[in-house]
């Protein structure tokens, strides 16, 4: 299952985050059922998804539904920054 760190800009942290915990139904239309870890640093977000297919993730991520969310929940879209983890160290 890939992981996947998604970071940005926002306008207001509070309304942020206010509107991503609404975004329940989107992010399962992801491929995601594991819990969405995130946190906050001033206007920063940054996101950990665990989707169980990374194309259909992708594909969400362009979406206009994806796009609206984004814009009412005051992200500055050209901030964003996605990396997609394909590396692993096992201890």
């Amino acid at each position: 299952m890939p992981k996947i760190i998604v970071s940005s800009q926002v306008q207001d942290p509070a309304k942020w985050e206010a509107g991503f915990r609404a975004h329940a139904d989107l992010f399962r239309s992801y491929s995601i059922q594991k819990p969405i870890h995130f946190a906050l640093s001033g206007n920063e977000a940054t996101i950990c998804f665990e989707p169980e297919n990374l194309e259909t993730w992708k594909r969400s991520m362009e979406s206009p539904a994806t796009a609206e969310a984004m814009k009412a929940d005051g992200v500055k879209r050209e901030t964003l920054k996605i990396v997609v983890l394909d590396k692993e160290l096992k201890l």
